[in-house]
């Protein structure tokens, strides 16, 4: 009986494929996941020397080359939340008419094609067009108003199919057994294909802080400037219409403009926009493993 149920050699080769298929994956993993350990770890070596909450808190000071990132910090908060405020309704609405009520025509292709080309398009091109619109044409001036818009422009098309890629997962027949009971399309989308997409949604809407968080040439084109004085600790320290400073552009200035700026200060502004970065993510990772396990499908 023991002979009847051994591996055959077909078996074993399988066996054995699949472990060197197995190895090869976890090496591509490890490929991916060892150089942005090695990258976090030398940015908060360097960085240690200053890294506190006190680097956080305070103010820029002797000209740039000693003090903390407050000013830079509240900056990125407002260009970011203010850019998603706008582009986030703007860029869901848009993919729910793609995704339910448009028709398979040129001109809906034709759009599609368009927000596929728009996520593609380099940062410089639309800091460029943020300049000629809103600073220039529109009249906002130079402001987080116009910096946020351009950031907002930059990250729609990416809000958009990454919510068409949420709202087509629901199942069709979610949808069908709603018209089956007299449900309007709005109704189903509402009650429906909203809450069972919304995972997806928030994940895709959350990780483009990251990009927006990161431009500089947007910004830098836009709204932001070299120096800003602001009191330490002031939640509220800019108006719409205002410059204000920015991590990414703060790095920037620190590591190729100033002077005998401290060795550890950029090193630092790179721990605190990285962390930044990377607890927004983990934010979204841990939403999205949340609101699927409430699914029940």
């Amino acid at each position: 009986m023991a002979g009847r149920f051994a591996k055959t050699p077909h078996v074993a080769r399988k066996e054995i494929a699949e472990s060197i298929a197995r190895g090869i994956f976890g090496l591509m993993s490890a490929a991916m996941i060892l150089p942005l350990v090695l990258i976090v770890g030398y940015l908060v070596v360097r960085a240690w020397p200053v890294l506190s909450w006190e680097f956080l808190l305070d103010v820029p000071k002797r000209g740039m080359t000693d003090g903390g990132i407050w000013p830079a910090f509240v900056g990125t908060l407002y260009l970011v939340g203010i850019s998603l405020l706008v582009s986030t309704p703007i860029g869901v609405l848009a993919a729910i008419y793609l995704n339910e009520y448009a028709k398979d025509n040129w001109f809906n292709r034709l759009v599609n094609l368009a927000v596929i080309n728009l996520a593609g398009v380099p940062s410089i091109v639309h800091a460029l067009f943020g300049l000629g619109a809103f600073v220039y044409a529109a009249r906002f001036g130079y402001s987080i108003l116009s910096a946020s818009l351009t950031l907002a422009i930059m990250t729609l098309p990416v809000i958009i199919a990454s919510t068409r890629e949420a709202l087509a997962s629901v199942p069709m027949a979610f949808r069908e057994a709603c018209w089956n009971v007299g449900a309007t399309r709005w109704q189903t989308v509402r009650a429906v294909v909203l809450p069972n997409s919304i995972s997806g949604i928030l994940t895709g809407v959350i990780l483009q802080v990251s990009r927006a968080a990161g431009e500089t040439a947007p910004v830098m084109f836009t709204g932001a400037v070299f120096f800003k004085a602001v009191e330490r600790g002031d939640l509220f320290p800019y108006g719409l219409t205002d410059q204000c400073m920015a991590l990414s552009m703060h790095l920037y200035t620190l590591a190729t403009q100033v002077p005998n700026v401290k060795e550890a200060l950029p090193y630092a502004t790179a721990v605190v926009l990285l962390g930044s970065v990377l607890l927004v993510n983990a934010t979204a990772i841990f939403v999205r493993i949340w609101l699927r396990n409430r699914k029940k499908w």
